[in-house]
């Protein structure tokens, strides 16, 4: 978790530095992400954020530090979170302006807290003058509403105030500097500090009050804290058309009490070209009388003594001047520039960015699931559909990475069809019958259904495509094989059957040999393997080629049709892959069996004492 320091007693015109420490309300992942990055290139000791308030959520958010990941709490309540950090002093209001009023006012009449930043636009008027009042009384900081924040350089950061990191960099906010300014726009602020960077020593502190007619701090309030702080060599005041804040300072300059240097500019001197009245951008920038034009103001402004520019383009020519005089008077040396460490960048930024290269860890070369749409090996899933792909289209994409003719397409359908169950009996669904009986769930059975399929359970389909290749593609005789396996003593794989023969033959190895010959383009390996099945049948009726058998060997054929060379056969036998072909089809009967037993509410099996031979001896053997 967040460690953070003792809270110290702030002088009254500080309100944010290097100790702030604040509580966030409001899940804002990226705002948070932003402060601590920004703590991280000012070299904090510990971060600003010390917890978070999310009124739907509690636990912790995991974030960055640098370059190291770190937890923040999360709480629900406000109170929660000032009774685990009493030191954090700031809060950093995210709620919308629904919530903004209650919530920001919770804050001030808490003890702890002395300074809120309200980021919401659309507060009401009435709701922001009971706000300010509790202010007032309490002795505490309003920024805001409809504020981007603020920024100490070099200290702490509200929000996302002052953008990316290297536009913060480029404006020198990491390291404090001597020149102070306040400002009624968020988005202009950032200009501030781009144009105060260039033209000085760089920014103190900076504050967006927010563009509302009743802002709950005043160019007024900042600038007299900032006459009070002796690091403040230098004001910036950018102001704008509507309301008479810029008259409070007119009036601080004229009676003295206002005696740093200021650099003033009101924005919306083009308001006198519009034939009527016009609402600018903020709720506050509408002037209702002569006063309030932004050029009535400037003028006033200059009268007493700011240095104020003819137009805005010469804003920063005024800053950089009246920075120079200060310099040259000996009243300020400016402060030498710092270089940041090194700035973190987000993985996900800089991949976008294509300034890193990352070795995968996987490599997938027949989905992808990250656009629109789902695609199988490039062919979006509704295509698929569109096109009537079936199953074993699908099978072609996803296991070959081609667009399988439809006879391929269809032999593979009709593997599954054939290998889908073989009763209750067999190894495999014993299995996941007893599992399914001793209240395993679906996928438990199966998978104990599943695990039996190997040499002696479904291998044939391999070896069969194994056997069978090894010697054709060598160009041996089907008389060579029968031989050499015999001299080997190896049973050939998929020859023979318990109960089929010459003269009762199974009808799925018929159906799929007339299938075969019907459509595939080549049947070189089911030739062969039927050329030695009139070797074997001659000797025994029942040596015939088995359902295992034809589907080993015609699988072979199948991928020497759609394209694959007899190495390349040979490659996906020696991987061992064709029996995903027996596994595809037999998991339908497995679970058709888990379903059957489940549906009939089968009790716990256990096998009768009268199918086992115990043959236990009287007495153990005595080892001596």
């Amino acid at each position: 978790m967040v460690k953070t320091k003792s809270k110290k007693q702030k002088n009254e015109y500080i309100i944010m530095d290097k100790e702030t420490t604040a509580i966030v309300f409001g899940y804002q992942q990226r705002a948070i992400q932003r402060m601590l990055d920004f703590d991280y290139i000012c070299r904090r000791e510990t971060p600003s954020v010390a917890i978070i308030v999310n009124p739907t959520r509690e636990g912790a958010h995991k974030c960055f530090w640098g370059t190291k990941e770190i937890l923040i709490p999360m709480v629900k309540t406000l109170k929660e979170a000032t009774k685990m950090y009493p030191e954090a002093d700031f809060m950093v209001n995210f709620a919308s302006f629904r919530s903004a009023y209650p919530t920001s006012k919770e804050a001030l009449l808490t003890k702890s807290i002395r300074s809120v930043a309200i980021i919401a636009e659309g507060v009401p008027e009435r709701r922001t003058k009971e706000l300010i009042k509790i202010a007032k009384e309490k002795n505490k900081w309003i920024i805001g509403p409809a504020t981007v924040g603020g920024i100490a350089a070099g200290g702490f950061r509200i929000g996302n105030t002052a953008g990316m990191l290297d536009n913060i960099v480029t404006s020198k906010l990491h390291r404090q500097g001597s020149v102070a300014y306040v400002s009624k726009s968020g988005g202009l602020s950032n200009e501030l500090n781009n144009i105060i960077a260039r033209n000085t020593d760089g920014v103190y502190e900076g504050v967006a009050i927010g563009g509302d007619r009743y802002p709950g701090s005043t160019f007024m309030d900042h600038i007299t804290r900032y006459e009070k702080n002796p690091d403040i060599k230098m004001i910036v005041l950018l102001g704008e058309v509507g309301g008479m804040d810029e008259y409070d300072v007119v009036d601080a300059v004229k009676k003295g009490k206002i005696k740093k240097p200021i650099v003033a500019w009101c924005i919306g001197t083009c308001s006198k070209v519009f034939p009527a009245e016009v609402q600018f951008g903020h709720a506050g920038a509408r002037a209702g009388a002569a006063l309030e034009t932004a050029d009535a103001k400037n003028e006033a402004l200059k009268k007493v003594g700011v240095a104020v520019p003819k137009h805005f383009d010469d804003f920063d020519k005024e800053i950089k001047t009246t920075f120079d005089k200060l310099v040259k008077s000996g009243k300020h040396k400016p402060i030498p520039n710092v270089e940041p460490p090194i700035i973190p960048i987000d993985y996900d930024v800089a991949l976008k960015q294509g300034i890193i290269r990352k070795p995968a860890q996987f490599i997938s070369t027949i989905s992808d699931d990250r656009g629109e749409e789902l695609r199988y090996c490039g062919i979006k899933i509704s295509k698929i559909f569109e096109d009537e792909y079936g199953l074993g289209g699908v099978i072609g994409l996803l296991w070959f990475k081609k667009k399988l003719p439809k006879w391929a397409a269809g032999f593979l359908e009709r593997v599954v069809l054939l290998t889908a169950d073989h009763g209750p009996a067999v190894s495999g669904a014993h299995n996941s019958i007893v599992a399914a009986r001793a209240g395993k769930d679906i996928i438990s059975s199966l998978v104990s259904g599943l695990l039996t399929i190997g040499p002696r359970f479904g291998g044939a389909v391999q070896g069969s495509a194994d056997h069978f290749t090894k010697y054709l593609y060598s160009e041996d005789e089907p008389t060579f094989m029968v031989k050499d396996m015999k001299s080997k003593n190896i049973n050939i794989q998929g020859i023979g059957h318990r109960i089929k023969s010459v003269t009762n033959p199974d009808v799925r190895v018929t159906l799929m040999i007339e299938y075969a010959k019907k459509n595939f383009p080549k049947t070189e390996t089911l030739d062969y393997a039927l050329k030695v099945e009139k070797l074997t049948t001659a000797k025994k009726n029942n040596l015939i080629l088995n359902v295992d058998g034809v589907i080993g060997v015609l699988s072979c054929d199948m991928l020497r049709g759609i394209g694959y060379t007899r190495d390349e056969v040979r490659e996906f036998v020696d991987l061992g892959i064709l029996n995903a072909l027996f596994v595809l089809g037999r998991s339908i009967g497995f679970m058709g069996h888990i379903m059957d037993q489940k549906r009939l509410k089968s009790r716990l099996y256990r096998h009768p004492w009268d199918d086992i031979n115990y043959m236990m001896p009287d007495k153990p053997e005595v080892i001596k």
